[in-house]
């Protein structure tokens, strides 16, 4: 019988903290965003002299959400608390290649040369975001 009893309220322990968990992972919301940035870009000739200047807007994908954090109080922790915080993160980037249109010498007169009237830039995006570790850099 005790036995019983003590089964019936591990189980119960059980759902109470995968109820607790799934309602948890339901309030996160990390997803990859678009957005649009100006970018400008700058080159230089082997003496350090600007030789042109180009920029433009640029669509890129950004990360934001809600990712659940807590803190409880701990005996074994240095502070007296342990802390677990998650924020919405990268998990996988991506590198594009984009093309920038209004490119100016350093007088500030518009490039009209067709093959110096553009640059491409590369850069690096998040491809899929996800609630990550704060502070966790590896990948």
């Amino acid at each position: 019988m005790v036995l019983l009893t003590h089964n019936k309220w591990f189980i119960c322990i059980v759902h109470v903290l995968l109820y607790v968990i799934l309602s948890v992972k339901a309030d996160e919301n990390c997803e990859s965003f678009p957005i649009e940035i100006h970018v400008t870009k700058e080159e230089y000739d082997e003496m350090g002299s600007l030789v042109r200047s180009c920029s433009g807007e640029v669509t890129v994908n950004k990360c934001e959400g809600i990712c659940s954090s807590q803190i409880q109080p701990s005996v074994v922790t240095a502070t007296g608390f342990l802390k677990e915080c998650f924020c919405c993160k990268e998990n996988y980037l991506r590198e594009r290649t984009v093309t920038l249109t209004h490119c100016y010498y350093p007088d500030g007169l518009r490039i009209e040369e067709e093959d110096r009237a553009t640059m491409e830039v590369h850069l690096r995006e998040p491809d899929e975001c996800k609630c990550r570790k704060c502070g966790d850099f590896s990948r």
